[in-house]
């Protein structure tokens, strides 16, 4: 059974080594999330201890899928800092490592995300993935509504510059 949970700074801090070979192992598949391959562990273990600190400070959420104490994938909920923009999240780092594909996990991590954003009183969500990605169909699958693409925008893990296409949701605040 996968459960799922959100972590704390500590939290974060003591299961970077996992999160680290989950980040390893969706760049190493072809996953555009940010990094080039092939991604050292220890570049992916410092990369997730330094996210620590932010999701102390309030400016990250950050969800674990966990089964049989492994991590299986990850979620997070970007929040910015200036005033005008406290109604919005970005969604970040949706990663669902390879064994576990296909059984659903992305769809729960991306519920589990939304869910909480309605319950902080966020009512706007939005993202960045590559165009022509199988994380594009899910997006379109989910409710969330293209608003365009911009060419060039990333390079894929083997440096190849590809479009991006950013997605965006409303969802209803649950309380604020």
């Amino acid at each position: 059974m996968t459960v799922i949970d959100r972590l704390g700074g500590a939290e974060v801090l003591a299961c970077s080594g996992d999160l680290a070979d989950l980040l390893t192992d969706t760049v190493h598949s072809g996953a555009s999330i940010g990094f080039l391959a092939p991604l050292d562990r220890a570049a992916a273990l410092a990369w997730w201890k330094a996210r620590a600190y932010t999701v102390d400070a309030g400016g990250l959420a950050v969800w674990v899928a966990r089964a049989e104490d492994r991590v299986t994938g990850t979620v997070g909920l970007a929040f910015p800092d200036k005033p005008n923009s406290r109604h919005r999240a970005e969604l970040v780092k949706l990663m669902v490592h390879r064994e576990a594909r296909g059984k659903g996990l992305a769809r729960r991590l991306l519920a589990t995300a939304e869910r909480a954003a309605a319950e902080a009183g966020i009512t706007l969500l939005h993202l960045d993935t590559e165009t022509g990605s199988p994380a594009e169909s899910l997006y379109r699958s989910t409710g969330w509504i293209r608003a365009g693409s911009i060419p060039d925008f990333a390079a894929t893990p083997t440096g190849v510059l590809q479009p991006t296409t950013i997605f965006y949701k409303h969802v209803a605040p649950l309380s604020r």
